[in-house]
């Protein structure tokens, strides 16, 4: 589903387009106001790994969950500050990610342990109930924590986000069409390396990564390549591979090949969000689009001039579908 090479790539420059975002609905003042500046942060010691967690804002707790498997917090930053005015927002690096500590053994790094850890984080702050929002793979951390603990949510916002292994499977092998299709250079020479046995998480094949990630994941891929900025951003490559496989941008493994929330779903009984960008080449729309069918229960938004983050491309409207539906009884 994720190109290693590419996603990784786009999220280290995703905070540095904050402040030339244009939205509505109080945002713009977030956006050029705190493009560089994080809330105060602190941390907290949870399952015998310290985790880094910032927060701003007073009201219902919303624990927002990063994406990759891999990445920090940061990209979330500062699109969702104008929720600060009613809500208590809480960002966070899992474990492994950005300023969070690392395993000794990458097979400590889990899509269960990531789930005990939200949960983990909840405890530790006397949260009591929580909305939890889950971008991309964050999604998946999120559905799982709504199965595993359900009295624990107010809510749940599920943003581009994968229900199974089938999924995120065929949604890999439509990004490599695409690769093969707009740039069949750079898949001629990431064929050749890994057909001789070199997987997607070799240095190798990762080096050979060298097209702009915008096409798969904006609607407005030409603005975003002018403004992307690469940076020393938080990424854990060993994350990635551990919990999605060694070859994961051609055939995924290890738990993210395992997971199916298909029948699941439906059985949610606390309010569900679920948003998704119609020019996402990551999570395509052919496969989002049938959350509607396993969760009809769900509110469904596509994001018409989104890729694979509404919430950047489409601020202000993304935040007023989200504080409607926080603020629904």
């Amino acid at each position: 589903m994720q190109r290693l090479s590419v996603v990784l790539a786009v999220l280290l420059g995703l905070s540095a387009l904050a402040s030339s975002q244009t939205s509505a609905a109080g945002t713009q003042d977030a956006a050029s106001n705190h493009s560089t500046v994080h809330p105060k942060g602190d941390y907290v010691t949870v399952n015998g790994a310290r985790l880094w967690y910032e927060s701003e804002g007073s009201g219902e707790p919303l624990i927002l969950i990063s994406g990759g498997p891999g990445i920090s917090h940061d990209y979330f930053h500062p699109y969702f500050s104008a929720l600060r005015d009613s809500y208590r927002v809480i960002y966070f690096d899992a474990f492994g990610r950005g300023k969070s500590d690392r395993a000794k053994d990458r097979r400590e790094y889990t899509l269960a342990r990531d789930v005990e850890d939200v949960d983990g984080l909840r405890k530790a702050l006397g949260l009591g109930k929580i909305n939890l929002l889950g971008h991309s793979y964050g999604g998946v951390v999120a559905q799982s924590y709504a199965v595993r603990f359900p009295d624990s949510l107010r809510r749940l916002i599920l943003i581009d986000a994968p229900f199974s292994g089938e999924m995120w499977q065929s949604e890999d092998e439509s990004s490599n069409n695409e690769l093969h299709n707009q740039f069949p250079e750079t898949w001629e020479k990431l064929e050749q390396i890994h057909s001789k046995g070199l997987n997607t998480c070799s240095k190798e094949y990762q080096d050979a990564g060298d097209v702009s990630p915008a096409f798969l994941m904006f609607y407005n891929a030409a603005t975003f390549e002018e403004k992307l900025m690469h940076s020393d951003g938080s990424i854990n490559n060993d994350v990635y591979c551990a919990i999605a496989g060694d070859d994961a941008d051609f055939m995924v493994s290890g738990d993210i090949s395992k997971i199916d929330f298909r029948l699941d779903l439906g059985k949610f009984t606390m309010p569900t969000l679920i948003l998704a960008g119609r020019y996402d080449r990551v999570v395509i729309p052919r496969w989002s689009v049938q959350f509607k069918r396993y969760a009809p229960q769900a509110q469904f938004v596509m994001f018409e001039k989104s890729g694979h983050f509404p919430f950047i491309e489409e601020t202000g409207e993304t935040v007023r579908v989200l504080r409607e539906f926080l603020q629904r009884k």
